[in-house]
């Protein structure tokens, strides 16, 4: 049946989208991160690499060790390439193994024994599946975190420039949604930054490790494998005949291991742990919390964004482009979608690194679901916040700020934004609570009148402006918005220091 007469699925019919046959992930879903660079960084190949790597690592840490042959090592990674094992048979074979590394090793045996016989025989020797599988979660995050790492310094550097640019332009300072005190555009984007910068020093700070633990976090099959092949030094050759309880091997145990881990650690790129980390989920923890902050600093930007450019506020507006920001049904609108993605971004990962924080309740030494439950969250945090970073930068660098709107925004309260200000003059004079008192009594008529504040004082308070020194001139320049902006100048210039 041809495409132009596929009858269209029932309700209780499964169609399976597909491409050349395999199932796929579109971002249909996912409009964040679809088409950016985070997305191929983790999509289901750049797992399968990242583990064939971690495969093709060990193997090299091996056999500099002298612990298997050069040429098996070199042979085990050439044939590491994700272009030549099936993901979706992988995938299909996890559902009775529980992960897929087990499909894999047999996979990756395969290619290189077609290369090496003998070669074959040194695949995953003494490894795991939980050493493959997170150290590649691990080399997967860093390739992921690089790219987050580099759009969150470019996005900040798009806002430093509006900081800098707009150091003095005056707007109302919003709190609970109403008009407080003036503030400057320059110093809410100098607060942006301030998160994006944050955002990024975090995610540096997070320590990605290796994972070497073996069957259950004793590195024993490493050992073992070592001791048959005569290399690990454990015959008792130090001169120990055990008389002290032990076996005479365990300071060979402990130098060949800490030679083992560093070796893994140096061709991969990651961290050294201190401990196998099967069931101690620091690296997964921290992770998470890192990457729910960067979304939470970038929706921050989003809700301010998406607020201004409301209709009847204006004050600044998204980059345009062809089509983006269209209705389905109202053609006259051009929606804040850049920043919609960014929210839908904070709105969600946080939840997941709740969920990947619980995966710390792991049991034993090995757990039955917990692990598990880990993979999918991971990688969807990672690239939610990888296509958000991607398209603040875009926010960042194309957003549009109207300082004449802000100006006439400022108006609409007709000073009373600086009531503060009033009070605090007329306080010294007058005393705290009446100064305080006389400013409510003539911000509540002006607000009725829709008069002015200095008009309505001057003629209700005369006598009281007139006794802390205030004439015409003065009161109108202390009723000016643009000249109550506190330190914001001065923070903007601190900020952008820092």
């Amino acid at each position: 049946m041809s495409t132009a007469t596929r009858r269209p699925a029932g309700p209780d019919e499964t169609v399976a989208p597909t491409r050349d046959g395999v199932l796929v992930d579109t971002g249909l879903l996912s409009p964040v991160r679809a088409g950016t660079p985070v997305e191929a960084a983790v999509c289901d190949l750049a797992w399968v690499q990242a583990m064939l790597d971690a495969e093709a690592a060990l193997a090299r840490a091996q056999a500099g060790l002298g612990r298997l042959p050069v040429s098996a090592a070199r042979t085990i990674t050439e044939c590491a390439r994700a272009e030549r094992v099936d993901a979706r048979a992988l995938a299909l074979a996890a559902r009775e193994t529980a992960n897929p590394v087990v499909a894999l090793v047999r996979a990756l045996t395969v290619l290189v024994a077609a290369e090496d016989p003998a070669a074959a025989e040194y695949v995953h020797r003494g490894s795991t599946s939980q050493d493959v599988l997170d150290t590649g979660a691990m080399l997967v995050a860093a390739r992921a975190l690089r790219l987050i790492r580099g759009d969150l310094t470019r996005a900040a550097e798009a806002l430093a420039d509006l900081a800098a640019t707009h150091r003095n332009t005056t707007m109302a300072g919003r709190t609970l949604a109403l008009h407080a005190v003036p503030t400057t555009f320059g110093l809410k984007a100098t607060g942006w930054r301030r998160l994006l910068l944050d955002a990024e020093e975090r995610l540096g700070r997070v320590t990605l490790p290796v994972a070497l633990g073996g069957a259950a976090g004793t590195l024993a099959g490493y050992l073992e494998y070592a001791r048959l092949d005569g290399s690990d030094g454990s015959d008792g050759s130090d001169g120990s005949d055990g008389s002290d309880g032990s076996d005479g091997s365990g300071a060979h145990h402990a130098t060949y291991l800490d030679q083992l881990v560093d070796a893994f650690a140096t061709e991969t790129g990651l961290a050294r742990p201190v401990l196998p980390w099967h069931t101690l989920r620091t690296p997964v923890a921290d992770l998470a919390a890192a990457l729910a902050f960067a979304a939470g600093a970038l929706g921050k930007i989003a809700v301010d964004v998406q607020s201004l450019a409301r209709t009847e506020v204006g004050e600044v507006a998204e980059p345009g482009a062809e089509g983006r920001g269209g209705s389905s049904a109202m053609p006259h609108k051009r929606n804040p979608v850049l920043a919609t993605l960014l929210r839908a971004t904070a709105l969600q990962v946080p939840v997941m690194a709740a969920a990947l924080t619980q995966c710390m309740l792991s049991e034993d030494e090995r757990s039955a679901g917990a692990w598990h439950a880990e993979w999918l969250l991971l990688r969807e945090a990672l690239r939610l916040v990888g296509g958000a970073a991607h398209t603040a930068v875009e926010l960042a660098e194309g957003l549009r700020v109207d300082p004449d709107r802000m100006r006439a925004n400022l108006a609409l309260t007709g000073s009373r934004i600086v009531s503060e200000r009033i009070a605090a003059v007329l306080a010294p004079h007058l005393g705290r609570a009446r100064a305080a008192r006389l400013v409510t009594d003539a911000s509540t008529t002006a607000e009725l009148s829709g008069r002015p504040l200095a008009d309505v004082l001057a003629e209700l308070h005369g006598e009281g402006l007139r006794t802390a020194g205030l004439n015409a001139a003065a009161l109108a320049d202390l009723c000016d918005p643009a000249h109550y902006t506190g330190a914001a100048g001065e923070l903007v210039d601190r900020g952008l220091r820092g």
